[in-house]
């Protein structure tokens, strides 16, 4: 990766002779999960495309490392897990996230690594990050890898900051951030070889002390997209770039007076399948299984187009524990999902969670088309 020379490159800088300030927490989690796969399932039958592990174990630890000095400062993530499905184990260490930074001048800000471009207040998708549509915020659990960047960022005034970066050696970002006391604005503009340039922006409006109102909207190509023909006798045909699409989130937020807080948002997710697209999506599936695999592994990240989501959680400062509940419902093939996850504190350093997942539909529609449910629960535990 070209990063690793700027890498080098500002560490040879020469700094001031001060002791370094060190910082590091951690945290072990072991948790076990059990899916109930759909026996009926037309795009994974017999489990044999997608290969659904349906009992798991996982032993996880999570590394925040953070040194600086002067004006450098680096920080790393690491991960370390074991991993027992079915009769097979797996072990990976992985630097999920990593920075250095320099502090050029009051302005500018030099940072390589690698790290989560995520951004925006929407729950149930980001539309406006090219890189993390799913942005993992429905499961507390998920760790989120990033993308390898080298950037430049330049913050003239405490309202304006400007970032231009190198991502996976391959793509470039530019974004626009400026915020006021009560209002956020993000615009970006991404560019990555093969593809069109994703235009994309978020915003955000707090309305006194009790409501949010917040939208984040993009235009982009996709790397591929199955067409889906509303003849279902039709092939399946895989394009090597998606026509160019509009996606769009519009939400609120809600907080009441003890802390918890209830979102709505409505998503239009313009690479999704409509009605009729999605009928003849698992029609030609359950006719030509063979194609199975083509058409798990092609279909949009969504697979309808439009999609209302329901959050209602606890207070995020209360230190005993943690709840949410979620909820949200396909407009396009009118399937569900339910989900929760709770956690809950045995001492200053213990904590026991729960995560749930159900479905609600049949075999033929977006959500419950590979599970029936899925149940997660473990232990978390800071490190001395």
């Amino acid at each position: 990766m070209r990063a690793l020379g700027l890498l080098a490159l500002v560490v040879a800088l020469p700094v001031q002779a001060v002791e370094p300030q060190t910082d590091w927490d951690a945290n072990l989690y072991a948790y076990a999960g059990h899916n109930q796969l759909r026996s009926d399932s037309v795009l994974n039958p017999d489990n044999r495309i997608a290969h659904l592990a349906k009992d798991s174990a996982t032993l996880e630890v999570r590394l925040d490392l953070k040194l600086e000095r002067d004006q450098l400062r680096l920080t790393l993530r690491p991960i370390l897990l074991g991993r027992i499905e079915g009769d097979g184990h797996t072990g990976d260490a992985d630097l999920s996230q990593w920075q250095l930074r320099l502090r050029a001048s009051e302005d500018w800000d030099l940072a390589v690594g690698r790290e989560v471009l995520n951004w925006g207040p929407a729950q149930f998708r980001s539309p406006s990050s090219p890189f993390y549509f799913d942005n993992g915020r429905g499961n507390p659990l998920r760790e989120l890898t990033g993308v390898d960047t080298v950037k430049a960022s330049w913050t003239p005034d405490l309202q304006t900051t400007l970032t231009l970066a190198r991502v996976d050696d391959d793509a470039w970002l530019l974004k626009a951030d400026r915020r006021g006391d009560d209002w956020a604005l993000g615009l970006v503009a991404e560019k990555t070889p093969g593809q069109g340039v994703f235009l994309g922006g978020h915003g955000q409006y707090t309305l006194g002390d009790a409501w949010l109102v917040y939208a984040e909207a993009a235009s982009s190509t996709r790397a591929h997209a199955l067409q889906s023909n509303a003849d279902a006798s039709q092939p399946f045909a895989l394009q090597d770039r998606s026509p160019r699409r509009v996606t769009t989130l519009v939400g609120a937020a809600y907080s009441f007076d003890d802390g918890q807080s209830l979102n709505l948002e409505l998503l239009h997710d313009g690479h999704g399948y409509d009605a009729d697209q999605t009928a003849a999506y698992f029609a030609r599936a359950a006719t030509a299984p063979a194609l199975a695999g083509l058409a798990l592994g092609h279909a949009p990240p969504l697979l309808g187009r439009d999609y209302i989501h329901l959050l209602w959680q606890s207070n995020l400062m209360q230190r005993d524990g943690y709840w949410r509940l979620m909820a949200t419902h396909n407009l396009t093939d009118h399937g569900s999902e339910l989900s929760g996850y709770a956690e809950r504190e045995i001492d200053a350093a213990t904590s026991l969670f729960v995560l749930g997942l159900v479905p609600m539909g049949d075999a033929r529609q977006g959500f419950s088309s590979l599970l029936r449910y899925s149940v997660m629960a473990g232990i978390k535990h800071a490190l001395p």
